[in-house]
């Protein structure tokens, strides 16, 4: 710890939080936060210097861990020559992220409009495919979370789209999920193949020629680390294609390591070969939010489109020195320490296994998915009818797991396990045997 602990300081921080700070998602007097007061690596403190292994990585973006010296580093020598600078002038440090995001993300990309965060990635990512397209309606799924601003909370499909459905020209539709199917499959190849039947009955039935997105978290997070099935995403592809549809992947969630690969479309190539978006977006994991930051990454067709039209959007924000002076030292790290490797070797070799062992002794876990640092555990109250447990449950279990010192991700019936990419061996088996006692105890 390099943090001066102060307990008092502990207390400290409650009452201001409870007195002044307002919760995002929360009924606020309901609310005692769990205080932070420093972190390192996988582990984060209290002032009283009570330790939590950081198996949320916060909301699943400090993919580089607490506090990488690079990183820390980098934005102390950035603050030291520009603080800041308006979009409009040119900035050594900017020009340097958008190359480094554009190589990672392969030469079909050309140009990245920065933003300040996922939900602003995705709102732009949807005019751009608008304005493209000339169309209006954006197509996105149920099982989905996009962002909290007009156009990517209605985008979202979960409870938090009702509250909040100001934008126009959405329309939702089911993904593939193969243990809680919407198309009583047997198999992931049928539900593949009945999911896309679905998609473009929507598509018939909505009017082809008025969509413009298509807009797909590739692996859906919040809603459950759902891995598409064999052949999706090649035929979402194929749909958007035949109907001249902009297809948007949001890895805002899923990028830059999470998935054991620097893009998840990427770790979910089937037999060499990519399913390709026409745009991506893209914030958490590429600098570990360290300082906020997001953005769209644009192929030429589309950049083209705005050489000679105004694009009608921007952001005071929009590059920010300091944030893309954390994203080349990100990127530049997790490429010289090989952290997305280890992303990807934890997984299947520790993470992957311990969670299998896990279900095969507690009859709670009905499903266990994922890959890389990016998994979840369906929790249910009988497996054959795959029941979800009720809130009280989950209660219960987050209660254990903070008490033997682990940060969890909870989100409705599920265990989301997803550490930073730096995550280590004897880290993962700490986890899962704090996992083990907290089912245990039920």
């Amino acid at each position: 710890m390099s943090l001066t602990l102060a307990p008092a300081d502990q207390q400290i921080s409650r009452e201001l939080d409870r007195a002044h700070v307002f919760h995002s998602w929360s009924a606020q007097a309901a609310l005692n936060p769990l205080v932070i007061a420093g972190g390192c690596g996988s582990t984060v403190w209290d002032f009283e210097g009570n330790e939590y292994l950081d198996f949320s990585s916060q909301l699943v973006n400090t993919n580089i861990g607490h506090q990488h010296p690079a990183v820390i580093t980098a934005i102390k020598e950035q603050a030291d020559v520009l603080t800041t600078v308006a979009p409009a002038h040119a900035n050594l440090t900017r020009g340097h992220a958008a190359q480094r995001i554009l190589d990672r993300a392969g030469p079909s990309f050309s140009k990245v409009f920065f933003t300040n965060g996922g939900a602003d990635a995705n709102e732009n990512a949807i005019r751009m495919a608008r304005l493209f397209t000339g169309r209006d309606k954006v197509l996105s799924a149920y099982r989905s979370y996009h962002g909290a601003t007009g156009a990517a909370i209605v985008a979202t499909g979960d409870w938090r789209r009702v509250p909040n459905e100001y934008s126009r020209g959405h329309v939702h539709f089911f993904g593939p999920f193969t243990y809680r199917s919407e198309f009583w499959s047997a198999s992931p190849e049928e539900e593949s193949d009945r999911a896309l039947h679905h998609l473009e009955r929507v598509i018939q039935a909505e009017g082809a020629g008025s969509i413009a997105a298509i807009l797909i978290e590739t692996i859906p997070g919040t809603a459950g680390v759902i891995v598409p099935p064999p052949g999706y995403l090649a035929g979402v592809r194929a749909i958007a294609d035949r109907y001249g549809i902009v297809l948007i992947f949001d890895e805002v969630m899923a990028g830059f390591g999470r998935t054991g690969g620097w893009f998840a479309f990427q770790s979910l190539a089937e037999d060499g070969e990519v399913a390709l978006p026409d745009l991506i977006t893209f914030a958490k994991g590429v600098n570990s939010g360290y300082v906020p930051a997001g953005g769209v990454i644009i192929p030429s067709m589309i950049a083209e489109t705005f050489d000679d039209a105004v694009y009608p959007g921007g952001l005071t924000y929009s590059g920010h020195p300091l944030a893309m002076a954390a994203i080349v030292a990100t990127l530049d790290a997790m490429e010289a320490e090989g952290i997305v490797a280890n992303a990807d070797r934890i997984g299947r070799e520790k993470i992957a296994l311990g969670l299998a062992d896990l279900a095969d002794r507690h009859p709670i876990i009905g499903d266990v998915r994922g890959l890389g640092v990016f998994w979840a555990l369906d929790l249910v109250a009988d497996r054959s009818t795959r029941e979800p447990v009720p809130a009280a449950v989950i209660g219960k279990l987050k209660s254990a797991m903070l008490s033997q010192g682990l940060l969890p991700f909870f989100a409705d019936n599920r265990l989301h396990v997803v550490p930073p990419c730096v995550v280590t061996e004897a880290e993962v088996d700490k986890a899962i045997s704090i996992y083990d006692a907290a089912f245990a105890a039920l």
